[in-house]
């Protein structure tokens, strides 16, 4: 009785028990180069400046769109606040869940084929300890034949099948099968041995060919929305049919929509990638193609005199080159059609796909409605947002590098079931993230404050562009946070946690940014987004912190 009363209150003690001392574990560690850290920056560096390069394009663009006007540059500000948010909805489901699922896959098929050769090699050491011993297998069937002694002694493989029975009666059942099997096991993986490590084949990873699918299709119709409903979204952004903003965001929108199959395939790529831990790889393309975008913007824009629409070509056409070549390199590496469609996980992407849908879409409209409610300002407070907001991303999304790192290691580590890898990752990048904020927010302040004018040559735009520096600065530890939590949520397969709490995040950060804007204008949507950072950041501290769905192993070591 005493035990199970001692046991009982163990019990109830670690039901309550919370492991929040987790995120301060090893800390000490977090600048120390060991092999945990050498593998998370390995992946997260390469990761994080392919990343950041479209946001960079895209401040590109509007540093030149700049230099046309504050109307032109407004007008640029809400289509691309506008095609981001179609784009999320469908990029981050698609390239989240392709990571994840491609790193386990591998993963998988990796543990399965080291024990397929460990099996392989056992059965060939044990086989060469009982085939060299002919006298033991002479002995035993002179003892059943007396006499056929010669006939013996040419059998270097197995016994015939006549000889089976009698081996089975003077050794027993079990010993017989035993040198049988052994035996068998050798002479019938030999050739294949051989034959596979002479013959070097692609991957088979079905979840990357069921990601591509859907990036065909998810592209084709993102696209199509875009071009033919241009008019009534950019309405629904706060441009009135009278506003001087509206033909030329209609303009940039069109043009920039052609390129969403390829945006969406170039990212499914990516995830595919990063599932194999590759992200140099995908660095080189997207580096070479931005950079292509960059060389065309100028002459474009200005020389050929096509404005805001050469913006928006350049970056289309950066576009279709970098996917192209992605394709090309991914197809050396992996077989991109299945053995048949029911190799197609289609099913269990639709499946965590709407899930993260519904986290994507409530996430992303907390953004679009703050530039739409900026849109209604005017175009000078547009303008400034549009700015502050490309600033704000671009840096932030530097920690998306540690979130992808922490993702796909953690995948690996889940399907290995290596829970102190996975304890040890996830408290190193969530200790990295932190301190890159840090970094980030000292960064962008004094950057931002000194290098306004690189944007704009308007005085009004510059001065409001200054009032929200301290916003854009201060929020970069919580956000660094926020995106490297949906990292370790996502490597963790916690998709459902994922979608419900960034859902009820954003219905109350929708609330928030609806009152402050009233009250505070400018400056009270900059404290809405802050609060909604915050809230997210704690979505992510509440899951890990509590132990609880995927984490639950995190009681027992606390």
């Amino acid at each position: 009785m005493e035990e199970n009363g001692i046991s009982n209150n163990a019990s109830k003690n670690n039901k309550w028990k919370l492991p929040l001392s987790v995120f301060f574990k090893d800390a000490r560690l977090i600048f120390k180069m060991d092999s945990l850290a050498k593998e998370i920056l390995g992946i997260a560096f390469p990761s994080a400046l392919a990343v950041a390069a479209d946001p960079i394009a895209s401040l590109i663009d509007t540093a030149f769109i700049g230099h046309l006007g504050p109307v032109e540059l407004a007008a640029a500000g809400v289509s691309i606040a506008l095609f981001n948010q179609a784009s999320r909805i469908t990029i981050f489901p698609l390239v989240s869940i392709t990571t994840s699922f491609v790193a386990e896959e591998d993963t998988i098929k990796k543990i399965k084929l080291a024990a397929e050769k460990q099996f392989s090699e056992n059965m060939k050491a044990k086989s060469n300890e009982v085939m060299p011993d002919d006298h033991l297998l002479e002995d035993m069937e002179k003892g059943a034949t007396k006499g056929n002694s010669e006939t013996a002694k040419e059998k270097e493989t197995l016994p015939a099948s006549g000889d089976t029975k009698e081996l089975r009666e003077n050794n027993g059942d079990a010993g017989a099968n035993s040198i049988i099997s052994k035996s068998s096991s050798v002479i019938s993986n030999g050739h294949k041995n051989v034959t596979k490590s002479e013959k070097k084949q692609k991957r088979q990873i079905a979840s990357a060919s069921t990601a591509l699918l859907f990036g065909t299709v998810l592209g084709l119709l993102q696209a199509a929305t875009l071009i033919f409903a241009a008019k009534p979204l950019l309405g629904a952004m706060g441009l009135k049919p009278g506003s001087p903003m509206l033909i030329p965001s209609m303009k940039y929108l069109r043009l920039r929509a052609l390129g969403a199959p390829a945006v969406l395939l170039s990212l499914a790529m990516q995830g595919i990638f990063r599932g194999f831990k590759d992200t140099t790889t995908p660095l080189y393309v997207i580096v070479s193609g931005y950079a292509l975008n960059v060389a065309m913007d100028p002459i474009l824009i200005f020389r050929c005199n096509l404005g805001i629409r050469g913006a928006a070509i350049s970056h289309v056409l950066s576009q279709y080159v970098m996917a192209f070549a992605l394709f090309v390199i991914l197809m050396k590496k992996v077989d991109l059609v299945p053995p048949s469609m029911k190799d197609l996980q289609i099913f269990r992407f639709l499946r965590n796909g709407g899930l993260l849908l519904a986290r994507v879409i409530a996430v992303t409209f907390c953004v679009t409605l703050s530039a739409s409610l900026a849109a209604r300002l005017g175009a000078t407070p547009m303008a400034a947002f549009q700015t502050c907001l490309q600033v704000w991303m671009t840096s932030s999304l530097l920690a998306d590098g540690i979130a992808v790192a922490v993702q796909a290691i953690l995948a690996c580590s889940f399907a290995e079931k290596d829970y102190d890898k996975v304890t040890a990752a996830a408290t190193r990048a969530l200790q990295m993230s932190f301190v890159l904020g840090v970094g980030l927010s000292l960064l962008v302040g004094v950057g931002l404050f000194f290098g306004a004018g690189i944007f704009t040559k308007s005085v009004l735009v510059i001065h409001l562009i200054r009032t929200g520096i301290p916003f854009v600065a201060a929020t970069q530890p919580i956000n660094s946070l926020a995106f490297v939590f949906d990292g370790v949520n996502y490597g963790a397969s916690d998709f459902a946690y994922s979608a419900y709490s960034l859902v009820i995040v954003s219905l109350a950060s929708v609330a928030t940014i609806f009152l402050l804007y009233r009250s505070e204008g400018f400056i009270g949507i900059w404290i809405a987004l802050t609060i909604y950072m915050s809230l997210r950041m704690f979505a992510g501290i509440w899951r890990m912190g509590t132990g609880t769905g995927p984490w639950r192993f995190l009681r027992g070591q606390s």
